[in-house]
């Protein structure tokens, strides 16, 4: 006993951050740039980001594009859709990649292949060049999802939803940050001596080739797991090569991941949303210059550089007293709110007015981005990536469909799809209530009579077969130290399982 005590001992003293029985981190410290955890946090979100700038450099040009390419209202509006809807299987397959393949070489490859139609832009002679370099382009929106399973690869239930809401909110900083860097770096290259309709080509230069070295980075210097990358780990034995259809069914299956996907779709996919229209609602609206239209679009996706973190955060600190409980209700409190305050955004007609109350809505809807990734990497164990990739997808479905209804064409004005978008949020966001967690409750009901535990729900992803061959160990330490979604009130009450009981069958 004491030998394997040494052991483990010192196998755990070769990480910086201190670690859980998988390895995983147990504490996000920002400044680090340890290997493997906190390298593959800064790796994730510095890629992120450069593929949110990417699909977002083309918004705050608009008017300027619009009358080189002679774009109607409609070509626009079809554009935005393209450039979201993109990403919605892209992020599904992203997430089975993840689950198969690992992140690293995920998230390296699609930055990769994406990167050309970043610079294809340039060359845009029409409005459906335009609309196919925009939809290509989005397709690398979907790193998000490896971003997300990464980091719930990486670090421990206590401190995913920090990691997750840091990762994610930091990346969607570029959708926010590209409405400064885009105009800016046009407005040099036209100082330079190029016209306006040359110089938003050249511009597409730079977010190009930022994406570019972001996707080398994540390859040569990322790693997947704290014990090493998927390819190296199934040579070894160390980690099972898992079957797709399996994992694939317990996705799908799983009904709280839908749920996810659906409420997603009215946070992040209205972020996505807003994120193609503000630019222009300012400018066209309140008669603003393009320059400050510019600053007003960003300071809504720069909200992300604490509101999504804070979201991440705030789940985190509630986890840790009232449990998965705790962090469904805070989810539904703070999207809803974001919902109320998208309403007034629409119905107000002061542009300092508009600006204070666009800027408390981007608060909300970011946190409530942070907070539904505080959830779901305790949806599966054995499917996360593609539970991930089916609620990122959620999200791009729901910008699709709020762009289609309400901001594509003229049926509505932009101040009324807003409105409009703020009772859908509302709506959309009530059904959390019916999410239930056996071994942990829901909204309004605690765990279940029957006395189910963690190993119950995560070890039923498995077959007595896969059990026999050992495939479910890394699923059962996950059980053991997900048990602090039980909350402080809980633990002493909950159920211990032993070592030789067989688990119910949940999902």
């Amino acid at each position: 006993m004491e030998i394997t005590g040494n052991a483990e001992e010192s196998h755990q003293n070769k990480f910086a951050l201190g670690v859980d029985s998988e390895h995983k981190a147990t504490e996000f410290k920002l400044f680090s740039f340890a290997a493997p955890h906190m390298r593959a946090f800064h790796l994730s979100w510095i890629s992120f980001f450069a593929c949110f700038v990417s699909t977002f450099a083309a918004p705050p040009l608009l008017p300027i594009i619009r009358d080189d390419l002679d774009l109607t209202a409609t070509d626009i509006g079809n554009a935005g859709i393209a450039a979201v809807s993109g990403a919605v299987f892209a992020r599904i397959a992203m997430g089975t990649a993840c689950d198969l393949f690992g992140p690293r070489l995920a998230s390296a490859t699609l930055t990769l292949l994406t990167a050309p139609a970043v610079y294809f832009t340039s060359i845009s002679n029409s409005a459906v060049s335009f609309l196919l370099v925009r939809f290509f382009t989005g397709f690398s929106l979907a790193t998000f999802v490896s971003t997300q399973f990464w980091m719930s690869s990486l670090f421990s239930g206590r401190v995913v939803g920090t990691a997750n809401g840091v990762a994610g909110g930091w990346g969607n900083l570029g959708g926010g940050a590209t409405q400064l860097i885009m105009p800016l770096v046009f407005d040099l290259i036209k100082h330079i001596g190029a016209n306006r309709f040359t110089a938003w080509r050249i511009a597409f230069f730079i977010p190009g080739l930022f994406q570019t070295l972001s996707a080398f980075g994540i390859f040569f210097l990322g790693q997947d797991l704290p014990d090493g990358n998927y390819s190296q780990l199934h040579k070894s034995g160390d980690k099972h090569k898992d079957n797709f259809a399996r994992v694939f069914h317990h996705a799908v299956g799983n009904y709280r991941g839908w749920i996810l996907a659906l409420t997603y779709g009215y946070c992040f996919g209205v972020e996505l949303t807003i994120d193609n229209i503000i630019a222009q609602y300012f400018y066209d609206r309140f008669n603003v210059n393009l320059n400050t239209a510019g600053i007003i679009a960003a300071s809504f996706g720069l909200a992300n550089i604490f509101s999504r973190p804070g979201g991440g955060i705030l789940s985190d600190v509630v986890g840790k007293k009232f449990g998965m409980r705790g962090r469904l209700w805070t989810l539904w409190i703070v999207q809803t709110l974001g919902g109320v305050f998208c309403i007034l955004l629409g119905k107000v007609g002061s542009l300092s007015v508009s600006i204070a109350v666009m800027l408390i809505f981007s608060v909300f809807v970011q946190a409530a981005c942070g907070l539904t990734f505080g959830v779901i990497p305790f949806v599966s164990s054995r499917s996360l990536g593609i539970v991930s990739g089916m609620t990122g997808a959620g999200g791009n479905v729901g910008a699709v469909l709020t762009q289609v209804i309400f901001f594509r064409g003229s049926k509505y004005s932009t101040e009324t799809g807003i409105t409009l978008m703020g009772v859908m949020i509302i709506c959309c966001t009530s059904v959390i209530m019916l999410i239930y967690f056996p071994q942990w409750g829901g909204m309004f009901c605690g765990p279940s009579s029957k006395g189910t535990t963690e190993e119950d729900y995560y070890m039923s992803e498995w077959t007595s077969a896969e059990k026999e061959k050992g495939f479910h160990r890394a699923t059962l330490k996950f059980s053991e130290n997900s048990r602090t979604e039980r909350g402080i009130k809980k633990v002493e009450s909950a159920p211990t399982p032993t070592p030789d009981r067989t688990p119910n069958t949940y999902v």
